[in-house]
Formats: structure tokens, C-alpha cells, sequence
């Protein structure tokens, strides 16, 4: 499989091939539900511009257009799995071509909510499976044999009678100018030869021999660089700056502010445009800017948990949900439960820093980089420089991580604004110090967790958070609670307690937030899952057997007899502990093991995952992105924080900001629930379970029932 970087130009003249091969492509008129599966040839007699997905060439090669993001999560091979098993081609002779940002062809190209084979497979399938019997068709054309007698194979139609073979590039010219058939019968899942089987990633190689293309390594023709000195502060402004010694240092060509769009607000900076990355970063090192904090609070985390603590205590919010009348049962309960959960501010801190190439030429503004969020991008810039949205190129390139940061406008936006200034195409590299002291950053929250058992069971449920809504940093309507309260949490939980509330309680301050791997999930799950033990402890019954009250339906019960299969729970002795959260239409469970080792310090000893993500491609890398998140949700549950000390961020790097090492990695076993309901996703879901299992399983081994992250496994 080739990964190409491919020229607009080339793009449109390939997505427009007529007559030289078979091109298959959706089509989504404004007033329609379901997009229309067109050929090219149709689409130029119609004159639509064809939203090309997949072609094949006289060659009998396969080309398919990448229309999301691949920052590690494995979208590279998933979807040629997908076209290869359908076209009957190897996964060698598929060509992938990265589609430039356009939300008109492509639909949402919007790389996140674990959301790129869910959202896209069913349409794949039958995009595949239609080039298939479309070139089975050509060939019985051509040997006046009936269809049935013909099938395909290893990118050929053969003839069952006479053994004749064509390969797909002699059939695709008379292919393309068939009508599309209606109905195509897709495989059985007891059919597939690729579909569900651990076959090893087509991008692997390219990113061992170096030559995938990030964004970091892209370069274009005349390209200068730049490193922003920003403020620390977001609300911040540049009262001065002194250049004397930065314009000293060869290669440096400019020095000037520059602000960039964050969310609905601004931060401003001082930019370095030199030769060179090495003298850009020289350049800004030897800046001296004062900056203008005035006007805005400079709020330490201290301040910020202390006022969550307050709000929790008012019970004053907007209700997410509320059935029954878990209040009065509250009120009157002679013992109830009520505790606070508390999760910290987060950093993505991908592997590949923030960097953006964009050129800016007057009536169009063209970007290369690492992005998640193309049509945001054009969406932003379109209306923040008065260009026309078609006029705004936006060509992705591989991600080294992603998370959701990527997904962010701000740093094309700024990248945008300085090539502006300077007249001529330019990369801005964010250093990790810039990337991890300016956010935004995932909200931390607290959650007041109220509850009341009665004869085994829950009587009342009631959570208020407390914590940043990202819906509010992008203008969104404050007298509504924050749509994500609920957002981890099982949705039988939501049908099966009779009396339950979900509060929100808005919280705000100068500090950017927004999404992070398995966003308010994340933070949800650590609460709900972790008080949900605890009223299973006050029933006296066993955690998964309390559970099982209100997981009634049958995928639920299947993934929790899985986990008592693979975990042997039923026979577990002190020290494991169990979760389960759902999130982007997958739902996870995990149980932990954990023990003292001889110097009486806490270890983990083991980690069981199930998840259920219904539909899948290719078991190797669901395992992969489970494991993933367990790692990610370890360091955000027992190593790293974000913290503020009077408005600015105190961690700038790994030294401070640390990471889990391979020593701190507990064995991690994943199993996957074979079933046919639809695909979920399987990037984010992994990481909320983790924490609330872990701790569960240190209160099952030592009594203590930890409510704040993070903490230190050593020092429990």
C-alpha cells in the first residue's frame, strides 16, 4: 500500500477520470437524507462535482481517498481492509491518496468521537461491493456469460466454464459506463478474508523508514519559519517588546505580534521569522516581551477547586436529567451516601508538537499540517479573513498524535496571520513548552455524588459536576447544561435507576478548555463508575452482581460474563476491582488486579479489558488503541496534572509534566465481543474505565477509597 501527498491539481483531475477508468464516488444533494452512489461518468453528464472515494485504473490499481486524519489510531488500515475484502483486490495494490479538506465532497472529515470507520464503513462496504459486481458485469459483457457464472478474485473476473480471466484494467473503461446496480448483497462476516483479521498495519514501514509525511516534515518551496513567544496568560496582551537581541542572530528575518484566534477570544504573541527552525528558536529565546495581564483573573488551582467545592455545596444548577424524585429520598434518608470526585486539568501532550504550514496569497490562504478538523479550519479562516471557504486549501498530512488538539483552529489560524504578514508561505513550530503551557487543555471537574441504598438497591442517584463547559468557549448557549454530563455513563444505568438526577453547574474561568481522548468521559467515568462502587459496597452485594440490576439487556450481560470469564472473578481473591463505561458507541469494561509488592508499596498487576465495539476491522489494532488509552488513563490517573500558579500554567515540559514509562506498565489483556451490531469506535473508548477500576480495586484490597486524581500508587 502507497501513502501519496497528492497536488490539488492532480486531485482534480484524477476525481474527475472519465472514460479511462472506473471511478466510484458519493454524492449528497442539499435536500437529500442519503447520499447517492454515482459514477464518474454520471456525475459529468449531471454536472455534479464528484465526491471520488475510490478509482480503478487500466493498470487494475486501486486508488482510495483518505477523507480523515491518521494520527495513529489506524484509520491507514482499517479502510483499505475494508475496500480490499468487498473489491476482492490485496491489500498491496491498494493506493491511499490523502483528500484535501472539503466537507461538500467528503462529508465530515472531522478525525475524532472515535468516529471515522463507524461513521464511514457501511458506505465503504457497499462502494466496494458495487466496483465488484460492476467489473463482473463488464466481463460477462464481454464473454456473453451469465453473471453467475463469473466471479472475482485477487483483482481479476474469472469465468467459472471456460477458466478465462480478465484483470480489473481491462474491464473498468466498459465498467464505467454501466449503470450503477441497486441492492448489492454484501458478505456474511463468516465470509471475510480480511475483514476481522489481525493483518499488519500498511503505514508501519513508512513510519520506520522515515518516509511518511508528517506535518513537521513537510516542506514547500520558499518556506520560512517561525516560533511565537506567547503570553502565558490567554486573556493577556503585548504591552512591549524588546528585538534588539533577537535581530542579532543570523537567519532572522522579522520580528512582530501576531495573535491568534482561540475559540472566541484571542491570545496574542510576539512572532520570530528566521531562515531556519534553529534560528527562529534562538530568535525567541533572546526576546523580551511585557506583556498587558490586566483585566482578567489570575486564578491558581487552589482557587479553581475551591470554588467547584462551593458550587457543589449550593445545588444550584441547569438539570441534564432528572426522573423519579431522587431529592426527597435524599432528604429524608436517615443513611446516605455523599462524596466528592474530583479530576484534574489534563494536557495532550502528543508526541508530534503543534505545526502548521500555510501560505497566504491575498484572495486564497493554502495549509499543510497535521490537522483533525479540515472544514473548521476553511470554516475559520473563511470568516476571520474574508476569503471565500473554497478558497481556503487545506491538505492533511500525517498526525504524531492527536487527541482532539489538532482538531483546533488556532494554531492554522496564527500560521495563517504571520504568513499574512510576511508575504511569503511559512511553518510555525510550537515547541513542547509551548505546547504544554498554553493549552487548552482538558476541564478538570468535580462531582458531588449523592446516593441511597434500600434493600439492596439504589433508591436515589444524584450527581451535580462542577467543571468548565466546552461548549461555552465556543459560544454555546449558558442557560443549557453541558450535553456530555451524561457522557460515560451506561445508558441501561439511565433506564433501569427509577430515581435519578444529573445536575450541571456552570463553572468558568480564563482558562482555555476543551475535548481530550474520550472527552467529558474521561473525567465522568472516574466519578460514576467509582460511586457506583461504592453504593455496590453499601448493598453488600458483589460489584458486577450489583450491576447486573440494572444491565438488563443482553450485550451488557455478555461483556460482564466475559469479564468474570477472563479476569476468573468469581474466584478472585482481595485486590481487584471493576468499570464499565461506554462512550462514541462502544461500550468497555476493565478489571484491575492489584497487590502490595515486598516493600508494602501498591502495584498492578494486571489489567483485563472486554470492549464491545460491534462491527470491527481489525482486531490487532483494537487491541492497540485499548492499550493505548489504558497507558494514557494511567499517567492521567496517577502521574501527571495541569496546574496554575496566578493564571499561568506551572508544568512546561516532561521533566515536570512526566509520562508513564515501560516500568510502570502493567500487563494489559484485551478481548474483543464478537457480535453485528453496528460499529462503534474504538480510539477513545479504552480510557475512561481504567481509573474507577483501579481504584475500586484498591479500596477491595486496602479499605481506602481514593476521590481525587491524581495520586500516588507509591504513597497509598
Amino acid at each position: 500500500m502507497k501513502v501519496d501527498n497528492i497536488s490539488r491539481r492532480k486531485f482534480l483531475k484524477l476525481s474527475g477520470l472519465t472514460g479511462v477508468a472506473l471511478t466510484l464516488g458519493y454524492y449528497l444533494p442539499a435536500d437529500a437524507k442519503e447520499a447517492e452512489l454515482i459514477t464518474a461518468i454520471d456525475a459529468e453528464n449531471r454536472g455534479i462535482e464528484l465526491n471520488s472515494w475510490i478509482y480503478i485504473d487500466v493498470s487494475g490499481k486501486v486508488t482510495l481517498y483518505s477523507h480523515r486524519a491518521e494520527m495513529g489510531q489506524g484509520v491507514y488500515q482499517s479502510i483499505p481492509q475494508i475496500i480490499a475484502e468487498e473489491l476482492h483486490v490485496d491489500l498491496d495494490k491498494v493506493n491511499i491518496v490523502f483528500a484535501p479538506g472539503d466537507n461538500v465532497k467528503y462529508g465530515n472529515q472531522i478525525t475524532g468521537g472515535s468516529s471515522s470507520i463507524r461513521g464511514s464503513y457501511k458506505n465503504l462496504l457497499n462502494l466496494s461491493a458495487t466496483a465488484r459486481v460492476m467489473l463482473i458485469k463488464a466481463a460477462s459483457n464481454k464473454w456473453g456469460a451469465l453473471e453467475s457464472d463469473c466471479y472475482a478474485e485477487d483483482g481479476s473476473v474469472f469465468h467459472k466454464l471456460s477458466g478465462k480471466k480478465l484483470h480489473y484494467g481491462e474491464l473498468v473503461l466498459d465498467a464505467s459506463k454501466l449503470n450503477i446496480p441497486k441492492n448489492v448483497i454484501l458478505k456474511k462476516t463468516s465470509e471475510y478474508k480480511l475483514i476481522r483479521k489481525p493483518l499488519q498495519r500498511q503505514d508501519t514501514p513508512l513510519k520506520i523508514n522515515g518516509t511518511a509525511v508528517f506535518g513537521i516534515d513537510k516542506v514547500i518551496p520558499g518556506m520560512l519559519y517561525a516560533m511565537v513567544e506567547r503570553n502565558p496568560r490567554l486573556r493577556g496582551k503585548v504591552k512591549s517588546f524588546d528585538d534588539s537581541e533577537t535581530r542579532k542572530i543570523p537567519g532572522v528575518k522579522q520580528v512582530f505580534v501576531v495573535r491568534m484566534g482561540v475559540f472566541n477570544t484571542f491570545r496574542e504573541g510576539v512572532a520570530v521569522v528566521a531562515d531556519s527552525v534553529w534560528a527562529a528558536m534562538k530568535g525567541k529565546k533572546a526576546l523580551k516581551v511585557d506583556w498587558d495581564d490586566t483585566g482578567f483573573e489570575h486564578l491558581s488551582t487552589d482557587d479553581i477547586y475551591r470554588r467547584m467545592d462551593e458550587a457543589l455545596q449550593k445545588e444550584e444548577g441547569l438539570s441534564f436529567l432528572s426522573q423519579g424524585d431522587p431529592n426527597s429520598i435524599i432528604q429524608s434518608a436517615e443513611k446516605k451516601i455523599d462524596v466528592v470526585y474530583t479530576t484534574p486539568y489534563q494536557s495532550h501532550s502528543c508526541m508530534e508538537p503543534l505545526n502548521c504550514i500555510a501560505h497566504y496569497q491575498k484572495d486564497k490562504v493554502e495549509i499543510w499540517g497535521p490537522i483533525q478538523a479540515p472544514e473548521w479550519v476553511q470554516d475559520y479562516i473563511s470568516k476571520e479573513l474574508g476569503i471565500a471557504r473554497e478558497k481556503v486549501i487545506v491538505n492533511m498530512t500525517f498526525l504524531g498524535g492527536g487527541f482532539g488538539r489538532k482538531a483546533f483552529m488556532d494554531y492554522p489560524h496564527e500560521a495563517t496571520m504571520i504568513s499574512k504578514e510576511i508575504g511569503a508561505p511559512v511553518q510555525v513550530i510550537w515547541s513542547r513548552e509551548d505546547d504544554v503551557t498554553q493549552g487548552p487543555y482538558r476541564p478538570g471537574v468535580s462531582y458531588r455524588c449523592q446516593g441511597v441504598v434500600s434493600d439492596n438497591e439504589i433508591s436515589a442517584f444524584k450527581v451535580s459536576i462542577a467543571g468548565q463547559n466546552n461548549n461555552h468557549w465556543r459560544g454555546g448557549a449558558k442557560d443549557v447544561a453541558n450535553r456530555s454530563s451524561t457522557e460515560g455513563f451506561l445508558k441501561p444505568y439511565l433506564d433501569n435507576i427509577k430515581n435519578l438526577s444529573i445536575v450541571d453547574i456552570p463553572f468558568e474561568t480564563p482558562i482555555p478548555t476543551m475535548w481530550w481522548r474520550s472527552v467529558y468521559a474521561s473525567t465522568n467515568g472516574f466519578a460514576y463508575e467509582s460511586f457506583m462502587d461504592e453504593l455496590a459496597v453499601e448493598s453488600g452485594k458483589d460489584p458486577i452482581a450489583f450491576r447486573r440490576t440494572y444491565l438488563k439487556d443482553e450485550r451488557s450481560r455478555n461483556l460482564l460474563d466475559k469479564l468474570e470469564e477472563v479476569s476468573g472473578w468469581k474466584n478472585k481473591s482481595k485486590g481487584y476491582g471493576v468499570a464499565i463505561t461506554e462512550c462514541f458507541g462502544s461500550t468497555v469494561g476493565q478489571i484491575v488486579k492489584v497487590s502490595k509488592n515486598i516493600e508494602n508499596q501498591l502495584q498492578i498487576d494486571q489489567v483485563w479489558a472486554v470492549i464491545d465495539c460491534g462491527w470491527y476491522v481489525n482486531p490487532d489494532i483494537i487491541k492497540a488503541q485499548v492499550e493505548g488509552s489504558i497507558v494514557m488513563a494511567l499517567g492521567a490517573a496517577t502521574i501527571h496534572e495541569i496546574t496554575f500558579k496566578e493564571g499561568k500554567t506551572v508544568q512546561n515540559n516532561f521533566n515536570n509534566y512526566k509520562m508513564p514509562r515501560i516500568s510502570d506498565i502493567p500487563p494489559i489483556e484485551v478481548h474483543i465481543m464478537e457480535n453485528d451490531s453496528d460499529a462503534g469506535g474504538v480510539g477513545e473508548p479504552g480510557l475512561p474505565p481504567f481509573a474507577p477500576a483501579l481504584t475500586n480495586a484498591i479500596f477491595d484490597l486496602t479499605g481506602k477509597r481514593i476521590r481525587k486524581l491524581p495520586f500516588e500508587l507509591t504513597k497509598v
